[in-house]
């Protein structure tokens, strides 16, 4: 257990080529069949801002009953920086799932999706850093969330690449 409370890193190794793993994390349609959100549009492009929907993963039927109360929900980030097969960035408001509340004067956070070449396959390393900034009131429910969120999208993708070789 750590301490640090800005910051959560999750790494596993997919075994897929880089090149698949690139383009589940890269690729919109792709993300959101696995992460569980359905883009309105088909292209993560840098500096830009994509919009979507919450929909349940079609990957693990456990974790779609899980967000399928979120059905609908939703779903904006700005993407940061793309580095084809290396990394892709983006920021976004964790946990802004209550509808009622603006959370767009609320800092965001920064998710890094970064790809390394390994034995047997990919090294993924999802980053989720700023959660210090957040307002203490929604800070520690994000954090707890989304540690535990990012395990379970680790699963998801992993379970994805599996089904799409």
């Amino acid at each position: 257990m750590t301490d640090n409370t800005d910051r959560i890193e999750k790494q596993t190794l997919l075994h897929a080529p880089r090149v698949r793993v690139w383009q589940a994390i890269s690729e919109p349609a792709r993300f959101g069949h696995w992460f569980g959100v359905q883009f309105d549009d088909d292209r993560f492009i840098p500096g830009g801002h994509i919009t979507g929907t919450i929909e349940p993963t079609l990957v693990d039927p456990e974790i779609a009953r899980m967000q399928e109360p979120y059905r609908g929900t939703a779903f904006n980030v700005d993407v940061e920086r793309i580095v084809p097969l290396n990394l892709l960035s983006f920021r976004w408001h964790p946990g802004a799932a209550d509808p009622k509340f603006d959370y767009s004067q609320e800092p965001t956070t920064l998710v890094e999706f970064g790809l390394e070449d390994a034995p047997d396959g990919t090294l993924l390393t999802i980053t989720e850093s700023g959660f210090d900034q957040l307002p203490p009131a929604r800070r520690a429910e994000a954090y707890a969330s989304n540690e535990g969120g990012w395990q379970a999208q680790l699963k998801l993708i992993d379970k994805y690449l599996a089904k799409a070789a």
